[in-house]
């Protein structure tokens, strides 16, 4: 199967650095999910993902597949054309950025629209955050934060939850009156001169279960991050599985509740959940690139063992550089394509069929999903 002329929808990426910031990392840190020193200037030059990686920039760029001639390669460009040629060579028709990742060091919105179609994911925690410093008492603070979200803001598509980094998936009930006492003690912290960093789980758990009844009164989307990311998540506390109880809450039916990355490696749990309940949907953003191409492979066979195609989308969860839009869109539509021809081959698919869920997935799916068309 040829897959390259489908324009894709990317349904979750993030900002491009801003380049008075982007000077200060080493090019290592866009391929790895690991922050320490140790990881970035070592470790990671010798992942699969960066070997290769390095052969494709350089096929794209036309220079030779060496980090310090794609380095020279890219400041002789700059970075506008850099972006133009990532995105045109991968056949990018929009994406959904989360631009609550390192806010302070990203290029806004605007400046990605010169290049692709763009819609905004709102990230709920970064939002509780800059209101929690702006607002003396819980009942301001509930009501503003209600009020950012109801109705959600112009040009966004889906609200973000990285609450699985902060305090896990698991995630408890609690009252209005609980909430409040943990708003204060934050406060006092705040007062004491300690940073501030939401990660007190009954003022997660509360501020989520109020954004997720906003979602299910619009059918918004809400994308959850689960499964592998950098070290400041538990990954055991990351298997999807642990969401049962708002999936089988009625209050939240309405809500799709969208799984990010896979959940590597808990695949086969996130396609149980998208056979069973109707509002979970899967994409296998960061899995792909950043898994060798077995583990690629492997990861999708895993999702589609159960999970309806219907419930699959592409993504690349990119971040920092346009590269990895570029690498995620060439490998994203390689390995669909394998996957799809071994079921081609099994008997599974016809080759008609095949394409038709090609395009689903890698585009039908999240327009329909996040009506954006």
């Amino acid at each position: 199967m040829n897959l390259t002329d489908i324009p894709l929808i990317d349904h979750h990426g993030h900002n491009i650095l801003r380049p008075e910031v982007a000077v200060d990392y080493p090019y290592t840190a866009a391929f790895t999910e690991g922050y320490d020193p140790e990881i970035i200037n070592y470790h990671a030059r010798h992942s699969l993902f960066y070997r290769r990686s390095l052969k494709s920039i350089a096929t794209l760029l036309n220079c030779e597949p060496e980090e310090a001639a794609i380095l020279t390669c890219r400041q002789n460009l700059g970075l506008e054309k850099l972006c133009e040629i990532c995105f045109n060579s991968g056949k990018i028709e929009a994406i959904y950025l989360d631009d609550g990742f390192q806010p302070d060091d990203i290029l806004p919105i605007s400046w990605h629209e010169q290049f692709v179609t763009v819609k905004r994911v709102l990230r709920l925690e970064v939002l509780a955050e800059q209101l929690i410093v702006q607002t003396e008492d819980f009942a301001t603070f509930l009501s503003r934060f209600l009020q950012e979200i109801d109705p959600p803001p112009a040009g966004v598509v889906a609200f973000k939850s990285i609450v699985c980094y902060r305090t896990g998936l698991e995630i408890d009930t609690v009252t209005t009156e609980v909430a409040k006492e943990h708003f204060n003690n934050l406060k006092q912290q705040l007062a004491e001169g300690r940073s501030l960093r939401l990660e007190d789980k009954p003022l997660i758990d509360f501020l989520l279960q109020q954004a997720l009844l906003i979602a299910a009164k619009y059918r918004l989307p809400v994308q959850f991050h689960t499964g592998f990311g950098d070290p400041d998540l538990d990954l055991r506390l990351a298997n999807p599985l642990l969401l049962r109880s708002l999936l089988e809450s009625p209050q939240y039916r309405q809500v799709p509740f969208v799984l990010l990355h896979a959940s590597y490696p808990y695949m086969r749990e996130a396609g149980y959940l998208a056979s069973v309940y109707p509002q979970v949907y899967l994409d296998f953003g960061l899995a792909v690139p950043y898994l060798s191409f077995s583990g690629m492979r492997n990861t999708l066979r895993q999702l589609l063992e159960l999970s309806p195609t219907s419930k699959l989308m592409y993504s690349s969860d990119a971040k920092f550089i346009p590269e990895l839009y570029y690498l995620a869109a060439k490998w994203g539509r390689q390995i669909l394509a394998e996957v799809l021809e071994e079921a081609i081959a099994d008997g599974e698919l016809t080759a008609t069929e095949a394409e038709t869920i090609a395009i689903a997935i890698l585009r039908q799916n999240a327009i329909d999903l996040y009506h954006s068309s």
